[in-house]
């Protein structure tokens, strides 16, 4: 056991620089200062631990290495005034178990907490912080140097969201789950095999509840220790990064849950959150929202989002429920809700930082992406800062998840009378730089799984879902959707179960899948539909007011408009002969993709691979093919070359 005088308070890690920075707001690399840092440095060795507790009248470590004593090592307010509490600890290693003991100064108030920059901890539901060396010898040099390209907005992103805990399991036990290193290769070669360019992942930082997902967060800078170690997490990155996909992390800075040994009421005051209940309480939630309007808040929150990408090398942030900071008055009633300083409803303070955290992420990493999942029309959320913007790169299209689904779940009978739910999202889809998503909130709760979603038999079932991914793909727009769509998984999710792998074994299922890899692999492949995804010139209307027959007819065209792909769309289980359709350049058309082909689980209705120009106008051009449009099918066309 540490003796009591092993404590000591002459080697801080901050210096007044470093204080003022923080107090300011502006220190945005705090997991390099507070928490718990080993320090081998000539005949010292042990560990230097920081907390920011104001408001405390004292603050201890408790652990293993103390027996969990209360007051056998007091920590103290070197820097005066800065509410920060330091002391180092010698003898102590990697992977001691430890506490913060808070005695307040304003009421009589004890508690133990974690520690809110703690880089581990126990595996819940044990909720002790773990002293942790981060040291890891990174292999993906190769990703990191050609990320910024792999990045930019005018390359395919075909991204898969994964639960890590119910992706795959070692047996169906509730808690057998796969380690972050087990599940590596299996993840990589599963993405690699059916041409997925990204992975997304549901938060990983530590979550105390399973259920909540990893959305209900109390381990900011802490992957959880469910799945192993944080370098079981970076292995995890490393080897999806040497097999060239990149990865994004859901993180949540809009609200955390009120578990005692978290970041509630920590100090013995509302330290992180508001006091308010009407500014600090999350009412859909049961959660508490972070203040804002407070510099030390800000520079943790945005210190969280740089340490991802400084010691993980994640690739983007999926900034999580970003509607719900934006609204003062988010679902709340009249009278539940305090309005700005101008009487209204949105949160300036907010809106500030979350500027604040994109300009300093970008400048930080610019070849990263920012990413938000924003569900109303609050303008320019994926424009510049400087141009009024909110600063994110990306935002999930909500609009189009929610009208696309709509539709596809009506009988076709009933779909020409709501055509418009297809075609109204092309009056905006250039106004942001959309992710078109699929994700795992539309296949649970009650949702069905996607196909389950869809109408009429088994069939139909399998041919709307397969016509649903292939005007996905066509549609402008970067592509997302949950673990399990991809091969047409029955049953919805649950996090509480692996996927139900075992249907692979069936005909249509398997047809689901290698129609999700044939789709990725042309995606990649074809520069016009993923090159010009943000502006008017990357897309064409050809047929867009045929609501009789259920069709749709546009082009996707690359960034100098010379290669084009032709997408036909038919939404209604009828199929349709000698359709004509114009087209800007005569010659050979090859059918490149047919979601009807057998290989998929089709009927085989198409054009026998190509289909040749005839000088007969139609749709405003001197040429037209004369087509098959298969029943609930997409086709793909493109150019023969001379």
């Amino acid at each position: 056991m540490i003796k009591k005088n092993d404590i000591s308070y002459q080697h801080s890690l901050l210096n007044k620089d470093d204080i003022f920075l923080f107090n300011e707001g502006t220190n945005y690399q705090l997991y390099r200062h507070l928490g718990a840092h080993l320090v081998y440095t000539g005949d010292l060795k042990g560990v230097h631990f920081a907390v920011w507790a104001p408001n405390a009248e004292q603050v201890s470590v408790i652990g293993d290495f103390n027996g969990w004593q209360k007051t056998s090592h007091p920590l103290k307010q070197i820097h005066t005034g800065s509410g920060i509490w330091e002391g180092f600890i010698a003898n102590l290693d990697s992977a001691m178990k430890y506490k913060y003991h808070i005695e307040s100064r304003l009421k009589h108030y004890g508690v133990d907490k974690r520690d809110p920059f703690a880089f581990y901890g126990e595996k819940p539901p044990l909720t002790a912080s773990m002293v942790w060396d981060l040291s890891y010898q990174w292999q993906d040099q190769d990703w990191m140097a050609q990320r910024k390209e792999r990045n930019r907005l005018n390359q395919p992103f075909s991204i898969y969201e994964v639960h890590l805990g119910s992706w795959c399991r070692k047996d169906s036990s509730e808690n057998d789950f796969l380690s972050y290193r087990e599940i590596a290769p299996l993840l990589s070669r599963y993405c690699q095999e059916n041409g997925f360019t990204h992975i997304e992942l549901l938060p990983v930082m530590e979550h105390p509840f399973y259920g909540s997902w990893g959305y209900q967060t109390v381990g900011y800078f802490s992957p959880t220790s469910r799945y192993g170690t944080p370098q079981d997490l970076m292995y995890l990155i490393d080897h999806l990064h040497q097999q060239g996909i990149g990865i994004f992390l859901d993180w949540v800075p809009s609200h955390f849950p009120g578990d005692e040994h978290g970041l509630v009421y920590f100090d013995g005051t509302h330290l992180y959150e508001h006091a308010d209940p009407r500014q600090g309480f999350h009412p859909d939630w049961k959660s508490y929202i972070f203040n804002y309007s407070r510099n030390e808040v800000r520079t943790f929150l945005i210190s969280s989002a740089l340490f991802w990408f400084d010691y993980y090398h994640v690739d983007g942030l999926r900034v999580d429920a970003v509607a719900s900071m934006l609204y003062l008055d988010y679902s709340r009633k009249e009278g539940e809700w305090i309005p700005n300083k101008y009487g209204g409803r949105e949160n300036l303070e907010a809106i500030d930082f979350i500027k604040k955290l994109n300009e300093t992420a970008y400048a930080n990493f610019p070849d990263i992406q920012m990413i938000a999942e924003e569900s109303t029309a609050w303008p320019m959320v994926s424009r510049p800062t400087y141009s009024g913007g909110l600063g994110f790169g990306m935002k999930w299209n909500m609009g189009w998840m929610h009208d696309t689904l709509s539709y596809f779940s009506r009988d076709p009978i009933y779909r020409k009378y709501h055509h418009q739910e297809l075609t109204f999202s092309l009056l905006y889809t250039f106004n942001e730089n959309f992710i078109l998503s699929l994700s795992h909130d539309e296949v649970t709760h009650g949702k069905k799984s996607l196909l389950e979603k869809m109408p009429g038999d088994d069939w139909q079932k399998f041919a709307n879902l397969r016509l649903l991914f292939g005007y996905m793909y066509a549609h402008p727009g970067k592509k997302l959707f949950f673990m399990g769509s991809e091969f047409g998984q029955r049953q919805e999710w649950q996090h509480d179960f692996p996927l139900d792998w075992n249907v692979l074994k069936l005909p249509s299922h398997q047809g689901m899948q290698r129609w999700i890899k044939d789709l990725n692999g042309f995606y990649r492949q074809e520069k016009a539909l993923y090159e010009v995804d943000f502006e008017y010139s990357g897309f064409q209307w050809i047929e867009n007011n045929d609501r009789e027959h259920s069709v749709l007819i546009f082009l996707r065209k690359n960034g100098n408009g010379n290669e084009k792909i032709l997408i036909v769309c038919n939404f209604v289980p009828t199929p349709w002969y000698n359709y004509r359709i114009g087209i800007p350049e005569r010659g050979i058309w090859l059918e490149c993709l047919n979601s009807d082909s057998s290989l998929y689980g089709g009927s085989n209705h198409g054009n026998m691979g190509r289909v040749s120009s005839r000088p007969i106008p139609m749709h405003g051009y001197d040429y037209s093919l004369n087509i098959t449009i298969p029943p609930l099918g997409i086709l793909f066309f493109k150019k023969q070359k001379k």
